[in-house]
């Protein structure tokens, strides 16, 4: 099965990875601007997520098999990869495990180590969405308000309803496998996984998922990786500050 995208623009191609629990439409205003500086920007919703195949089957390496398989089927080589949370970690795999086909990596404030679960609240909220009595996106807000207080996180993931058919809505992503599988998602990369070419971390000034200690482990798997601060940012530091993410990576990629 192929992997769904959405694929901008002319040129050297440029995979763009959402995070846990988004899609690629979460990336649209800055894959377009991507490809007004002459590359063909993908932007691909991973397995259960987005307009992307439902499978029992979650781990990192199902997700870097997804991509290797999307990459042969559109003939791509030679690929500026992104990642954000989620994809970075799918990201740094894939490009460790497919060093070839990687030109350069850039990982968006996740690091390669170990992360505790830590999304059981967005997903009881999620759980909690009846859409035999919901009929509008308000009706949902209101009711993932009584679980998510943050208005962003709230909005990032109602992205996710959809009509089913007229007058029933429901959310693009398989919700059920990812709440089974959630502790996949923090799980670290390989020990022995390495990436010897241009690699870029960029995390928030807000975030606390890369901290000082991140800095010796991501250097141990990326001992070519620059580590580049967002201000005015949290974890979601591509949608909270767009301009400065924007010309960080474009800077690392010329």
């Amino acid at each position: 099965m192929l992997l769904h995208s959405n694929i901008i623009g002319e040129g050297q191609p440029f995979i763009i990875l959402h995070g846990f629990l988004g899609m690629s439409d979460n990336w649209k205003t800055l894959g377009i601007q991507f490809s007004e500086q002459n590359y063909q920007v993908h932007l691909v919703d991973q397995r259960n997520h987005g307009h992307s195949f439902h499978d029992n089957e979650f781990s990192y390496e199902a997700l870097v098999e997804d991509l290797r398989h999307y990459c042969d089927a559109h003939q791509l080589e030679n690929i500026i990869l992104l990642g954000h949370s989620m994809g970075g970690k799918t990201a740094m795999l894939f490009a460790a495990t497919y060093p070839e086909l990687v030109s350069k990596l850039i990982v968006a404030d996740i690091s390669p180590r170990f992360y505790p679960v830590h999304h059981d609240g967005i997903l009881d909220g999620l759980s909690a969405l009846n859409f035999d009595i919901i009929k509008s996106r308000g009706e949902a807000d209101k009711i993932l308000s009584g679980y998510i207080s943050n208005i962003g996180i709230r909005q990032f993931l109602l992205k996710n309803l959809y009509w089913v058919e007229k007058g029933k809505l429901g959310l693009r992503m398989n919700l059920e496998v990812l709440k089974e599988e959630v502790a996949e998602v923090g799980e670290p990369l390989p020990s022995q996984a390495t990436f010897e070419k241009d690699t870029l971390f960029l995390r928030g000034d807000r975030s606390e998922y890369i901290g000082v200690d991140d800095e010796s482990i991501i250097k141990a798997h990326f001992p070519h990786a620059k580590i580049v601060t967002i201000s005015n940012a949290g974890h979601w530091l591509h949608a909270e500050n767009p301009k400065d993410f924007f010309d960080t990576v474009m800077r690392f990629v010329r």
